[in-house]
This record gives C-alpha cells, structure tokens and sequence, in this order.
C-alpha cells in the first residue's frame, strides 16, 4: 500500500487534534479501512509518522478489538453470541455457518471470500439472532435465511 497517500489523509486529521496521539484512532481506522488488517509496516509507519512509540500503538491494537492483525476474508462475516441471539439460534446458526463455509470460528476461507468471527454483541437484541457482514446487519434470521444470504453472496463473485 502507498503509505504516502494515506499520511497526507492523516495530516489533514492531525489538524483536529492538539497532539500527534490524539490521532492514534482515526489513523489506525483509515489504514485499516485501506488496507484491510493494520500490518507491522504500517504500524511502524504511523509510529515514525505520528512520533508514537510502537509499545503505544500495540497497546492500543490489542485492547480494541476492532483493529485486525492479519487479512480478513472479501466478506467478514460476525455473528452475535450474546444472550438474546443465544436464546433465539445463534449455536444453531453458528454451526450452519461453519458447515456453509468450510471453516470454523476465527478462520478464512481459502479462496479468501469468507471469514467467520463471533462477537459479543451487535446491539440488536430487539431482532436477535443477528448477523454481520462487513457494514450490513442481516437480523431475525433463521438457518434457511443465513443459507441464502451465504449463496447471493456467492453468485456476486461469480464471474
């Protein structure tokens, strides 16, 4: 990735904050959406860039753990495990997901489509279960529902 092109991004966020740290956030959240996973190169590069010791920024990738050290499939797929979506099917719908896909639990496909996470909650407990995948909120699912979200996403990549 050009890096180059992303620092100037970050200099124009630089100039909402009064210390190069106060922008940890934003640019680590940029260079994710770029890059799709923050990768060492580009977390030395914000570190040199932002003056940041990279103790800090590890510090920070590790406790939020909505920051990705490694790629993540074309859809990331994140499924609610917290107790209404238990209650209403999500071992049900995480074991079809897992036999849908090929994969278990924190795994990605091999042809680099799909990875498959839970999360705790997705605060949509009034139409629990639901699902996740990249920005778009699939609720009240059943198995046969999750099965056809599963195969149009598919065919999309279907040449």
């Amino acid at each position: 990735m050009d890096l180059k092109h992303v620092f100037e991004q970050v200099d124009g966020i630089l100039t909402r904050y009064p210390q190069k740290e106060a922008a940890l956030l934003p640019t680590l959240h940029l260079i994710q959406q770029l890059e799709g996973y923050l990768s060492q190169e580009s977390i030395a590069a914000v570190s040199t860039h932002l003056n940041v010791p990279l103790v800090r920024i590890e510090q920070v990738i590790s406790f939020y753990s909505l920051f990705r050290r490694k790629p993540v499939g074309r859809y990331l797929v994140q499924l609610c495990t917290n107790i209404s979506c238990s209650l209403l099917g999500a071992d049900r719908l995480l074991d079809r997901l897992e036999a849908l896909l090929g994969i278990k639990v924190g795994q990605t496909t091999p042809d680099g489509l799909f990875t498959l996470e839970t999360v705790e909650c997705l605060g949509s407990c009034g139409t629990a279960p639901v699902v996740q995948i990249n920005d778009v909120y699939y609720e009240n699912l059943d198995e046969d529902r999750l099965q056809a979200i599963i195969t149009s996403l598919r065919e999309k990549m279907k040449p």
